[in-house]
């Protein structure tokens, strides 16, 4: 697994949220596939009057020629290096003429290309903003490298050249687009991978010396998790996945949720040294009484992860699946390591026949079990009012995700977009294509005018940017065609058409690429690019049902198909189908823990009751997301499926010991719920206490997704431990009130209480 895990790579393309099979992604890729990728572009932004100042320009000038020079650049346009359309009547086409062409040495000559660039209504909007004196740079990458390793050199160049042009004229340099978005917090991922996965271990490390105060108690569980982790990192190289935001955290839950393996087995261990000091017999037992408990409670946890997979989003899938499959690999690892290991190790003498002093924790369980045993109204009560409360914060979620709101709102990231969407509405690509249903249809002039229509009722949202199509490319001919008159920036007429056509036809190549980026080979399908804010899905999903109608009383569904697609759009509907999800992956892990605990202790009783001290913490949590303004998005819906499996463990716990004491003695169903509630409650606060500081961690990253989840999950696992040790031991009480039971000699009861299971 360690030679799998060095081939561990980071994952350089927008998360693949929706399945495959999803009719919108199936959209996305015919369209991807007809017109090219539709994230390609990294804009360069600068505010500035200065920019029509000849020196600043110049050099604004040579910044273009330098990134259009890069190896693995497509091209790049700006005010700096754009180009003008010129009308050859001898030959009846259109030449292209790149302006400026030259470097500009007097004030005149500035003054006129700023007038000859004004004069092309084609760029305003797209390269600069005249209200602002605000300017762009798009640099177009080579889609063969877009989503690979190898444009992270080319965008570090262009990062270190743009800042360079901005410390020398000194004017703020912003910088965004998907390429750039994607790549910086991919950074941010590996970063964070080593960050977490340091913290995880520390945190372990410090909860083992506090709970053992021996080197061997620490040093050799860190070390068996750690192999854990390496397990974990070979298996994604093995099922061919790469790190991602998700797949990520990983490495750190997998130390987090295996390091309670180790300690209820040196626990076990400990206690049975201080029975009968044997070493040999003292792991014989505990293994052979811990190992179906932690099984089951591991298999909980699986589940929680594992019910991802069958959401059909690869990105969950892959969580999902890798850390189901290490968390029992890790489990394995810690059941036949740690015994064999400490088999060899000298007995720890202070555990031998040692005696136990209460403390704290047990005067609080001490507490708990008075509660239980003398409140029961009290606690169904509380247990109400809260789960009435919460149900009140679910019904407030708001459901919505932005591409980049995981980002800290100071992160450069986050401003420069900022920058982007005040002075040019956004970068965020939304592609619409129309198919005319029949060859040459686009041509029409008649649909041409409807298509113009439909851009100008989008283009009017304050949302979307100004758009890029045939129809732009069609008006600057048009404007050319009269002379360069702006007058003439329209669509051509239907008289006008043929004589435009044929010179763009006669144009050679440089114009072929604009009508094959915008239109398909038959000429049947048009598309029509714009560029919109983060608006977040919840607003996007409210603009999208808007425009439907809108844009089916333009182009009519019967003689039109129109699609709107494009990152954006998977980004919103990815958001859609996870919480869509939500429900089905919690269900499905309720009714398989359900069949574990029926299978494990044969009551259904058992099995309806156990789920309550479960699902309430979550009600509980939806519930604190309400109240406090915390979206449902792809990175907090994890939380409810992994707690609901991680809570579980608990209730596994509790219900063991109890079920155990319960047939193995005479005493009341009172006392056992006390002895469950007083010795199990120990075990069950420790690792709680684990699980509360290891998801901690999480609450030091930079995306606020993940702080998000860390400290949810944190608060939902010791919400769950307190329904596991009030609620659970007084529904039990209730059931178990008027249970009939066999009798058992004294001495029966003697020996079974000295081989109970008292993890």
């Amino acid at each position: 697994m360690g030679w799998q895990a060095k081939n561990i790579k980071l994952s350089y393309a927008g998360a693949k949220i929706l399945p495959l099979t999803d009719s919108v992604f199936i959209k996305y890729n015919a369209f991807k596939k007809q017109f090219g990728e539709d994230g390609s572009i990294v804009v360069i932004g600068v505010k500035s009057e200065k920019i029509f100042q000849k020196e600043t320009y110049n050099k604004w000038v040579q910044l273009s020629n330098e990134l259009q020079k890069l190896n693995g650049i497509k091209g790049v346009l700006s005010i700096g290096k754009f180009f003008e359309l010129q009308k050859d009547t001898l030959h009846q086409k259109f030449t292209v003429k790149p302006l400026p062409g030259k470097t500009i040495t007097t004030d005149v000559e500035m003054d006129s290309l700023k007038s000859k660039l004004n004069q092309l209504p084609f760029y305003k909007g797209l390269l600069y903003n005249t209200e602002s004196n605000a300017t762009l740079m798009a640099v177009t990458f080579d889609q063969k490298i877009l989503n690979s390793a190898a444009r992270n050199p080319i965008l570090k160049e262009i990062e270190e050249k743009a800042l360079a042009f901005g410390k020398s004229e000194g004017i703020d340099v912003h910088l965004s687009g998907l390429p750039y978005i994607r790549t910086a917090t991919s950074k941010l991922v590996s970063n964070e991978f080593v960050l977490f996965l340091g913290l995880s271990i520390l945190v372990s490390a410090l909860i083992l010396v506090i709970f053992f105060r021996s080197f061997s108690a620490v040093f050799y569980p860190i070390l068996v998790v750690i192999m854990g982790v390496v397990w974990s990192i070979g298996t994604l190289v093995l099922f061919g996945y790469e790190i991602t935001i998700l797949t990520g955290l990983i490495p750190p839950l997998i130390v987090i949720i295996g390091i309670p393996n180790s300690i209820l087995l040196l626990n076990k261990y400990h206690n049975e040294l201080k029975k009968h000091g044997d070493k040999q017999r003292a792991w014989q037992i505990t293994v052979e009484r811990i190992s179906v408990t932690t099984l089951i409670a591991n298999v909980t946890a699986a589940i929680g992860f594992g019910v991802l997979y069958f959401t059909g989003s690869e990105l969950l899938m892959q969580f999902g699946s890798v850390a189901a499959l290490n968390v029992m690999f890790t489990w394995l690892m810690s059941l036949c390591l740690i015994p064999a290991i400490f088999s060899y190790l000298p007995a720890p003498k202070n555990k031998i026949n040692g005696t136990h002093k209460a403390n704290f924790l047990d005067k609080i369980l001490t507490k708990t079990d008075h509660l239980v045993q003398q409140k029961s109204a009290t606690i169904y009560l509380v247990t109400i009012i809260l789960t009435l409360v919460s149900l009140i914060g679910v019904y407030r979620i708001n459901v919505n995700g932005y591409v980049v709101d995981d980002l800290p709102k100071s992160s450069k990231i986050l401003t420069d977009l900022k920058f982007f969407e005040k002075n040019f509405e956004g970068i965020l690509p939304l592609e619409i294509s129309v198919n005319t249903k029949r060859k040459n249809g686009v041509m029409s002039v008649s649909t041409l005018n409807k298509i113009d229509k439909m851009e100008e009722m989008i283009a009017a949202y304050p949302e979307f940017s100004r758009s890029i199509s045939l129809n732009t490319g069609l008006k600057y001919a048009t404007q050319v065609f009269y002379n360069s008159d702006t007058n003439f920036y329209r669509l051509p007429s239907d008289f006008e058409k043929n004589f435009i056509l044929i010179y763009a036809a006669n144009s050679g190549k440089g114009n072929g690429d604009m009508l094959t980026n915008f239109v398909d080979k038959p000429k049947q399908t048009a598309r029509v690019s714009f560029q919109m804010a983060d608006i977040g899905s919840k607003r996007l999903d409210q603009v999208l049902l808007e425009l439907k109608p809108r844009i089916d009383s333009i182009l009519s569904p019967k003689r039109f198909d129109v699609t709107l697609t494009g990152s954006s759009i998977i980004f919103s509907k990815g958001t859609d189908y996870l919480l869509e999800h939500l429900f089905e992956s919690i269900g499905l892990a309720i009714v398989l823990i359900s069949l574990l605990r029926l299978a494990q202790f044969k009551s259904l009783g058992i099995m309806f009751i156990s789920l309550l001290p479960n699902i309430v913490p979550l009600i509980i949590t939806a519930g604190l997301m309400g109240f406090f303004g915390i979206p449902l998005k792809p990175s907090t819906i994890l939380i409810f499926t992994i707690a609901f499996g991680l809570a579980s463990d608990q209730t596994i716990y509790f219900l063991t010991r109890y079920q155990q004491e319960l047939n193995l003695t005479n005493y009341s169903v009172s006392k056992v719920i006390t002895d469950t509630i007083t010795e199990t409650g120990v075990s069950m606060t420790h690792i709680a206490l684990i699980l509360f500081f290891g998801f901690g961690i999480f609450t030091a990253s930079t995306f606020g997704g993940t702080v998000i989840l860390g400290f949810l999950l944190s608060i939902t696992l010791i919400v769950a431990l307190i329904f596991n040790l009030t609620l659970l031991p007084t529904l039990m009480l209730w059931l178990d009130k008027n249970k009939k039971r066999k009798k058992i000699s004294e001495a029966e009861v003697a020996k079974n209480l000295e081989n109970l299971d008292d993890h």
